[in-house]
């Protein structure tokens, strides 16, 4: 780690160059910390916070509502955070569901002060894959140093809400975390002071569940560093760098799964796939229009497909390989073990080819897909 986090009681900071630092008058006022979060990144991180009880004497959730999904609503999707801190004991608060009606939410006890109380320096905030924008109102109940957000990348590459997905699919060959001072919404999102940071090696063929736990992990310890550290007063901080051609990382949209054969590798519609394919699959057209998810794949040699027509998005089954080939971008080709057309169950893509109808090329049956754009169907 470099660098650490904000303060506990009485806390001074000491301007040297760039850098800031906290001290301590009293280091054991364990801290107060209002945790707020909602998918398993959050749980992660919360499970070494809570096993770290050195650094903390009361810990208080804040989560989402329990709202309903799918086809009419028929699933009813719970808050992760929520089970994990039932199953802990921690107390759990739900926040309104109405992003207008939480700006006003007041704080659970003892976090919710009035305007003329100053906030006590062992309150800490604590934000994790959170989803939601923090009023000006919620973090004055917070002294400015003790408002943390633990994000997954490398600041200030890959601001925004999805980082884990984005340096994926650019295929970065580090990754990390951070732990940041948050400020308000109009001084920048996810652009606060550095109070820890953690580099890793990106995975091979890593896949967002597995490199979402691993920077979990690697962020919870860090927070609890942090939060030692704070106690300590040996806390310091350090401004972000300008964010300048920094990549960003915004909402992962639908048009995102879309893969265009014509102007992808394969190796990227595999990047993709690992980083997306949790979240929503990816897909392609039939020639009649109709979506066909992939919903398995690997990057087959393009030697292995010798009999496979050259056009981008030209393909065929091997029952050697027992996989659809598809010809990508730049003569690569994406092998698929799983597919699902359009209002029909998960399948194998032996059982889908056998029901296709296509003309051959060289004597080999090929199936054109992708051939109409997404911009068509927009």
């Amino acid at each position: 780690m470099f660098w650490a986090s904000t303060l506990p009681t009485p806390c001074l900071f000491l301007r040297l160059n760039t850098t800031r630092r906290c001290a301590s008058s009293d280091a054991s006022n364990r801290f107060r910390i209002l945790f707020m979060g909602r998918d398993e990144f959050s749980c992660r991180v919360l499970e070494r916070l809570h096993k770290s009880d050195d650094v903390w004497q009361e810990l208080t959730i804040a989560t989402q509502p329990d709202v309903h999904v799918g086809r009419r609503g028929s699933v009813l999707s719970v808050s992760p955070l929520k089970l994990l801190g039932e199953h802990l004991g921690i107390p759990v608060h739900t926040i309104p569901k109405v992003k207008k009606e939480f700006r006003h939410w007041p704080l659970p006890a003892p976090f919710s002060l009035g305007e003329d109380n100053p906030a006590p320096p062992n309150h800490i905030l604590v934000t994790a894959s959170f989803g939601r924008i923090l009023s000006q109102n919620m973090l004055g109940q917070f002294q400015p140093s003790c408002r943390l957000n633990v994000h997954p990348s490398l600041l200030p590459s890959y601001r925004g809400p999805a980082p884990i997905q984005h340096s994926i699919m650019n295929d970065e060959k580090e990754t990390g975390v951070c732990v940041i001072q948050m400020l308000k919404k109009s001084e920048g999102i996810d652009a606060g002071a550095i109070w820890g940071c953690r580099k890793m090696l990106m995975p091979e063929n890593a896949t967002y569940p597995a490199l979402r736990d691993k920077l979990a992990r690697e962020g919870g310890d860090l927070l609890v560093s942090v939060l030692r550290d704070m106690l300590k007063g040996k806390a310091t901080s350090l401004p972000q760098v300008s964010a300048g051609s920094a990549p960003k990382a915004p909402f992962i949209r639908a048009e995102d799964t879309y893969v265009d054969f014509t102007a992808m590798s394969a190796d990227h519609i595999f990047s993709r796939f690992r980083a997306l394919s949790h979240q929503k699959p990816l897909f392609t057209y039939t020639p009649n229009g109709k979506p066909l998810h992939l919903n398995d794949m690997v990057v087959v040699s393009p030697q292995e497909a010798q009999r496979l027509s050259p056009t981008p998005g030209q393909s065929t089954f091997s029952k050697a390989a027992d996989m659809l080939l598809i010809r990508c971008a730049g003569g690569s080709v994406l092998g698929v073990t799983k597919v699902k057309p359009e209002g029909k169950a998960d399948r194998p893509a032996g059982e889908f080819w056998n029901g296709v109808r296509a003309p051959s090329v060289d004597g080999v049956k090929h199936l054109m897909l992708g051939q109409q754009k997404l911009e068509a169907k927009l």
